[in-house]
C-alpha cells in the first residue's frame, strides 16, 4: 500500500482519457466524480466508489466507465487524504472543513490492523454517508438514481471502507446496501478483530497473485473471506498486482470489469446470474464462493 499511495500520488491525474459522461462536481462540500449512463430511460442503480490511501476518484476510471456503459450511476468522492483527481478544493468530513490534498499521515499503522479501531478513517465513511443522505434530494440526481438499488465499491484502503459501511465496523453500517465490491482491500482490521460477521450485503472480492500485500490474507484459512457471511465470492487475477484495479496498469482489466459487471448486475439489478459467478476465465488463477449458486472451496 505505501507503494501504491507514492505512485498515485504523482501518476494518476492524467491517466486515462475523459468520457462525455464524466463530471466533476462538488456535493455536500466533497469533490466528486461522477459518471452517467449513456443510454435508458428511468432510474439508474447507484454505485459509491472509494479511492485507495492516496489515491483519488479518477484512479480506476476503466472500472468506473464500465459501471455507466452497463447503466449504473457511478459517484467516486474524493476523501481526505486522496493526492490527485480533478477537483481538490474543499473537504467535508468528519473532523471539519480542509484541503483534499494529501499530507501524508495515517491514522494507523498499516502494519498494525490490530490498533485500527471504527475511529480509524472514519472520515472516508462520513463522506459516503453524507453523499448518500444528500444525493437523493439533489436536484441533479434526484430522478436519476434508483435509491433502492444501491451498492458500494472500493480498491486497498477503499475496500477497507466499504466493508466497514456494510458492518464489520457497527457503528459505520449503511441500511439498504444490495452489494459489496472489495478489490484488493486492505480487510486485515476486520478479521484481526473479528468482525465481518456484521457484513450483511453480498460481497465480492477480487485480488492477484502479484498482489502480495493484500490477497493472501483475503484467501488464507480463517481470513477476511472465510470469515465474511453468504453469499460471497472471492476471484483471484492471474498476474494481477495491487495497482491492477487502477488505471495505472492494464493487467486483467476485461476480466476485472466482466466479473465486477456480472456481480453488480445479479445483486443490484436483480439480473439472472452470469455463469461468471460460478466459472473461472482462463487469466483466473482462482474462484471461490458460497452463495445461492452454489459452492466452490
Amino acid at each position: 500500500m505505501r507503494v501504491l499511495t507514492f505512485v498515485l500520488a504523482v501518476s494518476l491525474a492524467g491517466a486515462g482519457s475523459a468520457i462525455a459522461a464524466e463530471q466533476h462536481l462538488t456535493i455536500v462540500g466533497l469533490s466528486v466524480t461522477v459518471w452517467s449512463p449513456d443510454r435508458g430511460t428511468g432510474a439508474q442503480p447507484v454505485i459509491i466508489f472509494s479511492h485507495g490511501l492516496h489515491g483519488c476518484a479518477t484512479q480506476s476510471r476503466f472500472l468506473m466507465e464500465a459501471f455507466a456503459s452497463a447503466g449504473y450511476l457511478v459517484f467516486a468522492p474524493n476523501h481526505r487524504d486522496a493526492s490527485c483527481g480533478e477537483g481538490r478544493g474543499g473537504h467535508r468530513g468528519s473532523r471539519g472543513s480542509r484541503g483534499a490534498a494529501s499530507t501524508g499521515r495515517v491514522d494507523a499503522p498499516l502494519g498494525r490492523p490490530a490498533s485500527w479501531t471504527s475511529s480509524t478513517y472514519r472520515d472516508r465513511a462520513d463522506d459516503i454517508t453524507h453523499l448518500i443522505e444528500a444525493l437523493p434530494g439533489d436536484d441533479r440526481f434526484r430522478a436519476r438514481g434508483d435509491w433502492r438499488r444501491l451498492a458500494l465499491a472500493g480498491h486497498s484502503l477503499g475496500g477497507y471502507t466499504v466493508l466497514g459501511l456494510g458492518g464489520a465496523w457497527p457503528e459505520w453500517k449503511l441500511a439498504g446496501v444490495k452489494a459489496i465490491l472489495a478489490l484488493s482491500p486492505y480487510a486485515q482490521p476486520f478479521d484481526t478483530h473479528h468482525t465481518l460477521g456484521g457484513v450483511s450485503a453480498p460481497v465480492m472480492y477480487q485480488g492477484g497473485t502479484r498482489d502480495l500485500g493484500i490477497t493472501p490474507s483475503v484467501g488464507k484459512p480463517n481470513g477476511a473471506y472465510d470469515q465474511n457471511p453468504t453469499p460471497k465470492y472471492f476471484v483471484e487475477f492471474a498476474k494481477a498486482g495491487h495497482l491492477a484495479w487502477t488505471n495505472l496498469s492494464s493487467t486483467a482489466h476485461g476480466d476485472i470489469v466482466a466479473y465486477s459487471v456480472a456481480f453488480m448486475n445479479h445483486y443490484v439489478k436483480g439480473e439472472t446470474p452470469d455463469r461468471l459467478l460460478t466459472h473461472a476465465r482462463a487469466d483466473v488463477a482462482r474462484l471461490r464462493y458460497v452463495s445461492e449458486l452454489g459452492l466452490q472451496r
